[in-house]
């Protein structure tokens, strides 16, 4: 099994996120390498400051992953939008776990340098992410 190195930012000042067990578990079912990841949730401000400033987007998105490496060692920041994620999982009628999951899953495979750029690369990641929720107990994010 792979190591994690976790560190957890900001965490405390949203009520209803997970538990660290579980953040845990939702990110080591999708590493495949030895990790060493932040996750950090933000409020909108922050969100939208870093989309602007990194993707040129003027507006909070829902995650951000910034990598830095993905060999030997994973490296990478995972920028959780709180306010954004609530807001997404009520227009889609999901949990607030749920599509969490999801997004956390989502980021640790961008951070394994799995990418949606193409529709061939969307397919690969988006059957990867179906197989890692399943085991997680989580239906189909789309």
């Amino acid at each position: 099994m792979p190591a994690l190195t976790l560190s957890i930012q900001g965490q405390a000042r949203f009520v209803d996120l997970p538990a660290r067990s579980t953040l845990v578990r939702w990110i080591r079912a999708a590493i495949e390498r030895d990790s060493q990841l932040t996750l950090r949730f933000v409020g909108a401000r922050e969100g939208r400051r870093l989309n602007r400033d990194y993707r040129s987007k003027d507006y909070p998105t829902d995650v951000l992953t910034f990598g830095y490496s993905v060999a030997p060692l994973v490296r990478a920041d995972i920028v959780i939008c709180v306010p954004v994620v609530k807001r997404e999982a009520g227009a889609r009628r999901k949990p607030i776990y749920d599509h969490l999951a999801h997004l956390v899953v989502h980021a640790t495979l961008h951070a394994h340098g799995y990418h949606h750029d193409s529709a061939t690369a969307a397919l690969a990641v988006e059957a990867r992410e179906r197989k890692i929720l399943k085991s997680l107990g989580k239906g189909a994010p789309y």
